[in-house]
């Protein structure tokens, strides 16, 4: 705690605003000085769980028994954040935690913030670890084409998901995905027709049974079942560039199929999606194509 007093303490920290702060993925060793001192300092901490944010700060030393905790998750996040707001009107440094790694990204807070901007309330990153950054920094993958799509976790309902992953394979750039544990198995399998694409998979990232690996996505559900650890713990997985280039009248195939099936905006937005062809370009054709 000395060396996050004089490392982080003398920047300004004001009164009244909301301190968005990441957590370790698995490793405490993780944590960053200045958001041990932001926890030190805070008037109030907001978390998804308080249990588990207690018990990490007890890990490093830390005692905030006598102040106030409000829990912040999910199921409340939107009733929660009043609660939050009137603390922070009444001039209180509130902290809030997920967790593990940085809130708001498929991980409670995203709301939170939302509505604390909306009062006109500061909202303050302080920025820690993350799996996202995590496996990408490991996959050599980004470097290959510009940019990167965030996908997060799949929906749940099978319908969905797999319109999802027909969208993905049709995404030319990088894509980051997380898994739970109990659906890894379904998602190595779901993404086997994309054979050779490469795909880096992050399983337990800085924990002690950290696993990382790249391969084939037509060689990923073998690699999951050969061994049972692998189908366990939480999971990132960077899926590598599309080699294959779409074609320049791909878009008009994509567009006719759909045309077929669907009303001509749902064609065209969903032609556009997956084929990176420019909406106008697609509604124009649908155009023509009613009308002929």
């Amino acid at each position: 705690m000395a060396a996050a007093r004089e490392a982080a303490g003398a920047q300004h920290y004001p009164k009244g605003a909301l301190y968005v702060v990441a957590t370790p993925i698995g490793n405490v060793a993780d944590i960053s000085l200045r958001a041990l001192h932001v926890f030190a300092i805070a008037d109030v901490i907001a978390c998804e769980d308080t249990r588990h944010t207690q018990s990490l700060l007890r890990a490093c030393g830390i005692d905030r028994t006598g102040i106030a905790w409000l829990a912040v998750h999910q199921h409340n996040e939107s009733s929660a954040a009043e609660a939050v707001i009137a603390r922070l009107r009444d001039g209180a440094r509130v902290v809030y935690a997920s967790d593990a790694g940085t809130p708001g990204v498929s991980d409670p807070g995203a709301r939170l913030v939302k509505e604390v901007q909306q009062q006109g309330l500061a909202v303050v990153p302080v920025p820690g670890a993350s799996s996202v950054i995590a496996v990408l920094s490991v996959a050599g993958a980004v470097g290959d084409a510009p940019g990167f799509v965030f996908q997060g976790f799949l929906p749940t309902k099978q319908g969905e998901r797999d319109s999802a992953l027909q969208l993905l394979a049709a995404e030319p750039r990088t894509v980051v995905l997380l898994e739970a544990p109990h659906r890894i198995e379904a998602l190595a399998r779901a993404l086997a027709p994309l054979g050779e694409r490469r795909v880096t998979v992050g399983r337990e990232l800085t924990k002690q049974f950290e696993q990382v690996a790249t391969l084939t996505c037509g060689e990923l559900a073998a690699w999951v079942e050969s061994e049972p650890q692998r189908s366990k713990g939480e999971f990132a997985l960077v899926l590598h560039p599309n080699p294959a280039a779409t074609a320049p009248d791909e878009g008009l195939r994509v567009l006719q199929l759909l045309l077929a099936e669907l009303p001509t905006r749902t064609a065209v937005k969903l032609a556009s999606e997956i084929t990176k062809a420019p909406r106008n370009e697609l509604y124009e054709a649908a155009l023509r194509i009613k009308q002929g």
